[in-house]
């Protein structure tokens, strides 16, 4: 991998710019926050009738002629508006897990329908009893002739009130031990016996409770096989965990603290940057930004060989949400009693990006595998520790 510094995205940021001052429409930001809904679907069916969606995926699943770098171009530009894509991220996630697990039929089923705009997949692994121990999932698929029926609960359903699909993690073989008889099912939120119930966070984003009453899906809604569903979430989860999509643009806290630190002034009448343990500490999390950036390219080069990573998608996910965590906690000690100004309050610094993100932050190193259970991983397949102790 080339470490050397550049802009991939130079060529294409003009036009890119131009698509996004067309097409976007600045309203969407604040109609983001204020419903907690990091999803436009009036935006992502413009990125699919553009053909941006479809860019870099193979021709035979739907992929189109438009240029990654174009299409990385417009998710970076409408990131930098403070846009999210969190329901379409989910989505090609999984599209992800079938091109590796799925039959060809469900890689031409699904892959294409999702590309055009058509599909967008929540994930449905969490249940209220169990959290971040998916493998204790208690919802079951009771298998019906040619479908399954599905019983059970979600939590931390994301998006799942604009997605068409649920990534369901469901028991299979009740009897089995806890990582055994799993499987995953594709299960569409528009089924009879589905039901959504919306969940408000500290962070400002609306989550779902789902709920599955003998809702039927067929035997092509099974990704991967019966009762090997552990085997397909590790997959899913590496995609999760550490492989970055064109549409999670990283934000640069260090940048934007920095920005704020050369305009704001101390009593005295400097600028707060002048303050050489402030710039010290900015300076440590640019650092700290640059390895996690870092980590998020090498997972994806890895991924575009058509590698699946193993612990190092939990290295790369433990690393960026602890450190994010800090990251904002330093920049609200650093701006003081006007850090804590929430966003449109008079006076927030920086429009309040700063005390919206520290609270959005608190959740990170919980979803997608909490960080104990990421460092269980990293301990065991990455420095061969064994699972537990030794009997003395």
């Amino acid at each position: 991998m080339d470490f050397w510094e550049s802009d991939d995205l130079a060529e294409h940021r003009e036009a890119a710019r131009a698509w996004v001052e067309a097409n976007v429409r600045p309203e969407w930001v604040d109609e983001q926050r204020r419903s907690g809904c990091h999803q436009t679907m009036e935006l992502h069916a413009l990125l699919a009738r553009d053909g941006i969606l479809a860019a870099g995926w193979p021709p035979q699943y739907g992929g189109g002629d438009v240029d990654p770098g174009f299409a990385a171009a417009v998710f970076d530009e409408c990131a930098r508006l403070g846009l999210h894509f969190d329901g379409w991220a989910t989505t090609v996630m999984v599209l992800h897990t079938v091109q590796h697990v799925g039959t060809e039929a469900q890689k031409r089923q699904y892959i294409p329908a999702a590309l055009r705009g058509e599909l967008l997949i929540a994930l449905g692994y969490s249940e209220p009893d169990s959290g971040s121990d998916v493998a204790a999932a208690k919802t079951t698929a009771v298998r019906d002739g040619a479908e399954w029926v599905v019983n059970g609960q979600k939590m931390f359903t994301s998006t799942a009130q604009v997605c068409s699909h649920v990534f369901v993690l469901a028991r299979t073989a009740p009897d089995a031990p806890k990582h055994k008889g799993l499987s995953l099912f594709l299960v569409p939120t528009d089924a009879p016996g589905f039901e959504v119930q919306p969940i408000h966070t500290l962070g400002g984003q609306v989550t779902n409770a789902t709920f599955y009453t003998g809702v039927r899906v067929p035997d092509t809604a099974l990704i991967g096989e019966a009762d090997q569903g552990w085997s397909v979430m590790r997959v899913a989860l590496v995609y999760e965990r550490g492989v970055s999509s064109p549409t999670s643009v990283e934000r640069t806290v260090a940048d934007d603290l920095a920005a704020w630190a050369r305009e704001a002034r101390r009593p005295d009448g400097t600028a707060v940057l002048d303050d050489p343990l402030v710039a010290e500490r900015i300076g440590r999390i640019a650092v700290e930004e640059e390895v996690s950036r870092l980590l998020g390219r090498w997972m994806n080069w890895n991924a575009a060989k058509g590698g699946v990573p193993g612990p190092e998608g939990s290295m790369r996910k433990l690393f960026w949400s602890e450190a994010g965590q800090r990251h904002f906690s330093e920049a609200l000690d650093i701006l003081g009693a006007e850090g804590l100004l929430a966003p449109e309050a008079p006076g927030a610094p920086a429009g309040g990006m700063f005390e919206h993100d520290f609270r959005n932050a608190v959740v990170t190193t919980i979803y997608g595998g909490a960080s104990e259970v990421l460092r269980d991983i990293i301990a065991e397949r990455h420095l061969g520790l064994p699972r537990s102790r030794p009997s003395l």
